[in-house]
């Protein structure tokens, strides 16, 4: 039995394992890798933030990430695929490590994070009442 997503570390574990397998993804991975040249050392940091806020309501995270998203689709589109890719390989690596409550309540984030950014960015739906 594996073990439930209880801290920050176990934040980075999935973080880390889950953008090691994003950099070498057909679908998606030209967006960290290629179009945008991600720098690692500032961007990890910043998604540990973002998720263990998410999960545990640390107040660590203070970004914008629906604003960068926009920018990013504005120079190289995102599409409802990319998206499905995304969450695809979050849920699988969140299954490969982990179990238990947490575990699905982030699953459960991701998916609904994953859909309304793409309502919102491919879709251009601008509806305050899904966020």
């Amino acid at each position: 039995m594996k073990k439930d997503i209880t801290n920050r570390s176990d934040i980075e574990l999935l973080i880390n394992r889950f953008y090691e397998q994003v950099k070498t993804n057909d679908q998606i991975g030209h967006f960290f890798t290629t179009d945008r040249k991600v720098n690692w050392e500032h961007h990890l940091p910043i998604m540990y933030n973002f998720w263990e806020n998410i999960l545990f309501y640390t107040g660590q995270y203070n970004g914008n990430p629906m604003a960068v998203h926009k920018q990013l689709h504005q120079e190289f589109p995102l599409s409802r695929e990319d998206f499905a890719e995304w969450l695809q390989l979050f849920k699988k690596t969140a299954d490969e490590l982990f179990e238990g409550d947490n575990t699905e309540l982030i699953k459960q984030r991701a998916q609904s994070i994953a859909l309304v950014m793409e309502l919102k960015i491919v879709h251009g739906n601008n509806t305050s009442s899904i966020t």
